[in-house]
């Protein structure tokens, strides 16, 4: 698959070529032109994007791409974008019909000339739909430039979503935050603003970089601005090439704000998509520069069904099954042939049943029903064993070295794989487990290991995407 990112006039490329093994051979490409690819978000040249592709695959991968299916991200202005709560008495099998009728009056757009689709977060109390739509035709200029040159679009996602992708798995559903992504390259820092259940603006804030506007100072006035519209800003997530050397203690003591940067969550939350990479010899993955590449990648592989080439079929008419309607006549003879033929059959019943047999029948006790007495089922044992269990253990207490101290702990209770980090916050004043449904019973088994420690844990389910089998976060009251 490719993972092919346009902006105004640049083109970034990652390229994943699937080996024997289920693993990825990487391979990168980016170019920035003198001449715009996109008008605010619209396609201007058919042929010079069927080019600049056609240099893409020549020149970015030593002409080894034999893979034709691409995958397009684009910017977020090309999307007409709609943000909603469903409401609680809505049923599922109504939800479609609601974003539809919602997305007609809230955008004025025809939406049946457009390719869309929806993703919905949902914590438990109330569903974010987050709807995206792109005009048919563009779509189809888009189609049309990469089959001039051999290749099949076969996706679509707003560079919005591939961010959010990004760092959906530190978020906590039941903590709303405000989060800026933002990525810092070629002396301009650009991003979205969103919330714990998606975009939250759809507008991209681009500010430029130098000695008289420092880093720090534009991201100081964006959380002032953020602020006074939409409430505190209690994150930023920082990417691009220029954010390699940022520290996060002290930016997040300079600018005020809580910072995470990418570098530093995506070893932590995503290591099992960065095990199926195959680099060359002495590379690393460029996960700052092609962020949004890589995002799309991770977004494919959880999200499917989610398609903005396809156009979405309307809502199925209900088929109603309705007996024909008989004629007085038919129906008489209809009713009278049914009864005579019901009457003769009892009648032959009858006759073949003595008049004894029908008495002892009636009168007969009957053999009462012995039940046996069940065994209660014996307790299942666990189908693992704590040497095999995968444990993941951030710190989320703010102590140095919680996070070290707990792992010594579980490791002298004969537990093995183990790995240690930062949460993604500090802030965390119960220790929680997260434990796959797959191996709930480790739950207790580690809850006993630990009830010396604590003793009040707050437990969730873990997603069976996730590579460890239990995340350990350890909070303020872990002693």
């Amino acid at each position: 698959m490719l993972y092919l990112y346009l902006e105004k006039n640049n083109l970034k490329l990652l390229y994943f070529k699937k080996s024997l093994f289920g693993q990825y051979e990487v391979s990168v490409f980016e170019k920035t032109y003198q001449t715009d690819l996109l008008n605010k978000g619209r396609l201007i040249n058919i042929d010079f994007l069927a080019s600049a592709v056609k240099e893409m695959a020549s020149t970015g991968s030593n002409n080894t791409i034999k893979e034709k299916e691409v995958c397009l991200i684009l910017p977020q202005e090309s999307f007409f974008f709609l943000r909603s709560t469903i409401p609680a008495d809505v049923a599922p099998a109504a939800t479609s019909a609601f974003i539809r009728d919602k997305s007609r009056a809230a955008l004025g757009v025809n939406i049946d000339e457009c390719y869309h689709d929806f993703v919905v977060e949902d914590d438990g109390h109330q569903k974010q739909l987050s709807f995206f739509a792109i005009v048919g035709e563009e779509v189809d200029k888009f189609k049309e430039a990469l089959t001039l040159t051999d290749f099949k679009l076969v996706g679509i996602l707003p560079e919005s979503l591939a961010y959010y992708k990004l760092f959906q798995k530190t978020l906590r559903k039941d903590k709303k935050e405000n989060i800026l992504y933002a990525v810092f390259e070629k002396n301009k820092i650009e991003g979205y603003l969103f919330d714990s259940f998606g975009l939250l603006n759809p507008e991209k804030w681009t500010a430029e970089v130098n000695e008289k506007n420092t880093l720090e100072d534009v991201l100081k006035k964006k959380a002032i601005i953020i602020e006074k519209k939409n409430g505190k800003l209690n994150r930023l997530i920082l990417s691009g090439a220029q954010s390699e050397n940022i520290r996060q203690d002290t930016f997040t003591k300079n600018i005020g704000v809580w910072t995470n940067p990418l570098k530093r969550i995506i070893p932590n939350f995503y290591q099992e998509y960065l095990k199926t990479l195959i680099l060359p010899a002495g590379k690393t993955f460029p996960i700052l520069s092609f962020d949004q590449c890589f995002g799309a990648f991770v977004f494919f592989q959880e999200n499917k069904d989610f398609s903005l080439v396809r156009a979405k079929q309307k809502t199925k008419k209900t088929i109603s099954l309705k007996i024909p309607k008989l004629n007085l006549l038919k129906k008489d003879v209809l009713i009278f042939f049914v009864s005579f033929l019901l009457s003769f059959v009892l009648f032959i019943l009858i006759s073949r049943i003595s008049a004894g047999n029908f008495l002892a029948r009636i009168v007969a006790t009957p053999t009462p029903t012995i039940t046996p007495t069940q065994t209660p089922s014996p307790t299942p044992t666990p189908s693992f064993k704590k040497e095999a269990l995968k444990i993941k253990i951030l710190n989320g207490s703010g102590i140095a070295g919680k996070a070290v101290e707990v792992r010594d702990i579980l490791k002298e209770k004969k537990y093995q794989e183990i790995v240690t980090g930062n949460a993604d916050t500090f802030d965390y004043e119960i220790t929680e487990i997260q434990v796959k449904e797959s191996t709930e019973a480790a739950a207790d088994m580690i809850k006993n290991d630990l009830k010396e420690n604590t003793n009040s844990f707050k437990e969730s389910v873990l997603e069976e995407s996730a590579s460890a089998d239990v995340i350990i976060i350890v909070g303020k009251d872990f002693k």
